[in-house]
């Protein structure tokens, strides 16, 4: 109760935030939550917390970490939002509570520079072009002063880039306690940073990448956290069974091949026909992926059987077989002179991580184990369970032994599901038994957004529908000056969009620019897109921007800078996604509906995280137009309009270009 009554007082209109945080607020919805986590850090047990939009969900569970005194643990889904609380949210508010806390980041092992990497990398120089030289040799600069080693610092290098695998390692080519720079390791630096902090953030992805192989510090950290708490939950699955998943890639097979053939050059040159093992690696892969070529690229292939879809049985393993004929001659060869260095014990271990893994493939799939082959510009073979049930059920026991396990969980996002128990969420999550909180957005979407679904439109499938998204998104982007932003479900419907946008405005003779995502990085795009919104680009036509994929979720644009958001089609899960076939085959095979039970919730979360990008401050308006006329027309679309924000709709083509009408001119008032 202490710890509840420090939350409430320092929520007060009159408490500590209002008179330290320029702007905060006192919101009652907030409070709610603060309170249900102070009680679930005090009482410990499991709390999920949906969220809505302008909650402020980022204070409501650091201030009771805060006052609570103990050490907590927080993951994000993405960089971007584990940075933001390392970097502002978290230091304002111990700022604002005046609490000495020691606090750290700690992200995967190839996010930080491996000094002993780096040494080698000028070998590399050869296969580098001009640019990436003198992006070496920034690095190499920037080594010398750095102390985190985090390589965000190097603001000019893209995560993409080639230098950034010479620079830093992986599990695979780390060589653990026998480097050489042992002492100097960056990873290993961060790691005893966050031992001793106080709040330590992490992201899903290391989280669960370090449960599966105790690489990377959190494993260690977990018995010494009292609470951990996960923001961005509901990727929590998803992103948790990538982990848990058995992988082996065509593409790893080539990294390898490579790595044998530099030690040709290197000390045990002459040792081992290095060249030759490279030569059997490589040709059993060109053979491995001619057994794909008339599969269509880009796509998922279904693996119920001995072999996967479309593969015959006996070609399946003649393929497999000179590629574990190949991964086993080069572990001997490796092993006979690891005498030579930790080096070369590490590649023998990549050797027969990749052998037992690909044999693993030629046995029959576990129980509740989905596989399939994923068709790229790599070949991927993959085995995954359905959920992340089992081994959250082991984590966030209420029976662990204390000083064993963290005594409180929070999971936390704006959409967690569609139903009063959050089921979507929590059963994937194995969570059953925890408590549920669900907490509206303090946003009036009656009065600050209206929905337009038009009537007389192309239905999804029909070849004009991207054309006539584009035509209405530059109907309303001439109105509003720009401020328009266009989600699309599919990487080919972007760029149709974004051409068919761009002829638009050259025919009207509009200087309208059109956005793309992955023409630029995605901050650089929305500041730019921020940018276009001022009066003078306004009347010069503004912008538009069209996006897919992660744009649907962690885009922050408030005020006036997006007004009008364009959806093109309901999101439901591809047909060849492989989970959600599982999933769905699971739930017709249990007697449930597959339909109803997991294509329908995960659309209407997908959507409701798409329309969430609309307003974003209790000043916002603006229009939400959803491209699909199911939503209008199908029963199923009631559920999900259910999911969507209460906002006001708009029946018919004159309504929406009355609201375009009154909100190009004036933004600022009700429409």
């Amino acid at each position: 109760m202490k710890l509840q009554a420090a939350v409430q007082a320092a929520f007060a209109p009159e408490g500590v935030l209002a008179r330290t945080l320029p702007g905060f607020r006192s919101r009652p919805g907030q409070i709610e939550m603060a309170q249900a986590v102070a009680q679930t850090i005090a009482d410990g047990g499991v709390l999920v917390v949906e969220a809505g939009t302008g909650v402020g969900k980022t204070l409501a569970y650091v201030v009771p970490a805060l006052l609570g005194g103990e050490k907590v643990l927080f993951s994000t889904a993405t960089k971007a939002l584990q940075e933001q609380l390392f970097l502002r949210d978290i230091p304002r508010l111990v700022q604002a509570l005046g609490f000495p806390v020691r606090v750290a980041l700690l992200k995967g092992r190839s996010s930080y520079l491996c000094a002993q990497r780096l040494q080698g990398a000028r070998q590399a120089h050869q296969n580098l072009d001009s640019p990436d030289l003198r992006l070496l040799a920034r690095i190499e600069d920037w080594a010398l002063s750095t102390v985190s080693g985090d390589m965000a610092e190097v603001a000019e290098l893209d995560e993409r880039s080639a230098v950034m695998a010479l620079v830093t390692s992986t599990r695979d080519n780390c060589l653990g306690s026998g480097c050489p720079q042992i002492r100097n390791c960056h990873t290993n630096l961060a790691r005893q940073e966050a031992m001793k902090a106080d709040l330590v953030v992490v992201n899903h992805h290391l989280f669960f990448a370090d449960l599966g192989v105790r690489a990377s510090g959190v494993a260690e950290l977990l018995p010494s956290v009292t609470t951990v708490v996960f923001d961005e939950a509901h990727q929590l699955n998803d992103i948790g069974v990538q982990f848990f998943a058995r992988q082996w890639s065509t593409g790893q097979m080539l990294s390898l091949a490579r790595e044998l053939a530099e030690q040709s050059s290197g000390v045990a040159r002459g040792m081992v026909d290095w060249l030759g093992l490279q030569a059997d690696l490589t040709a059993s892969v060109q053979g491995f992926k001619a057994l794909f070529a008339s599969h269509h690229p880009q796509s998922n292939l279904a693996w119920n059987e001995e072999a996967p879809e479309g593969v015959l049985p006996q070609a399946w393993h003649a393929a497999v077989q000179p590629c574990l004929q190949a991964l086993s001659a080069a572990s001997a060869a490796v092993r006979a002179v690891d005498e030579l260095g930790p080096a070369f014990s590490v590649l023998a271990e990549r050797c027969d991580t990749l052998l037992h893994t690909l044999q693993s493939f030629t046995a029959d799939a576990p129980q509740e184990q989905v596989r399939w082959v994923n068709l790229g510009a790599q070949v991927q073979l993959f085995q995954s369970p359905l959920t992340i049930a089992e081994p959250m059920r082991a984590l966030a026991r209420p029976d662990a032994a204390p000083g064993t396990q963290p005594k409180s969980w929070i999971f936390t996002s704006a959409t967690l599901g569609t139903d009063a128990q959050l089921g979507w969420f929590v059963d994937a999550c194995g969570l059953e038994g925890a408590r549920v909180l669900r907490v509206a957005s303090p946003f009036d979407y009656a009065v600050q957004a209206a929905l337009y679904v038009p009537r007389d439109f192309p239905r999804p499938q029909d070849a004009a529908h991207s054309a006539a998204v584009a035509s209405l998104a530059a109907q309303g982007a001439s109105a509003l000056g720009g401020r328009t932003m266009v989600l699309t479900t599919t990487t080919r419907a972007m760029r149709t969009v974004a051409e068919a946008l761009r002829q638009h405005f050259v025919a009207a003779g509009l200087a309208t620019e059109v956005l793309l995502q992955g023409q630029a990085p995605k901050r650089e795009l929305v500041d730019r897109f921020v940018a276009a919104s001022a009066a003078d680009q306004r009347a010069q036509g503004g912008c538009v921007l069209v996006a897919t994929a992660s744009f649907w979720e962690g885009i922050d644009i408030a005020g006036d800078a997006l007004q009008l958001l364009v959806i093109d089609k309901l999101p439901f899960a591809p047909p060849d996604d492989p989970l959600v076939q599982a999933r769905a085959a699971a739930q017709d095979a249990g007697g449930g509906s597959a339909f109803k039970n997991v294509h329908l919730p995960q659309a209407a979360i997908a959507l409701k995280q798409g329309a969430g990008r609309l307003i974003r401050s209790e000043t916002d308006r603006g229009i939400l137009v959803v491209c699909d006329v199911r939503l209008a027309q199908m029963g199923y679309g009631k559920k999900l309009l259910q999911s969507l924000p209460p906002m006001r709709r708009l029946d018919d083509a004159q309504a929406w270009l009355e609201a375009l009408s009154d909100l190009s001119a004036d933004p600022d008032l009700p429409f």
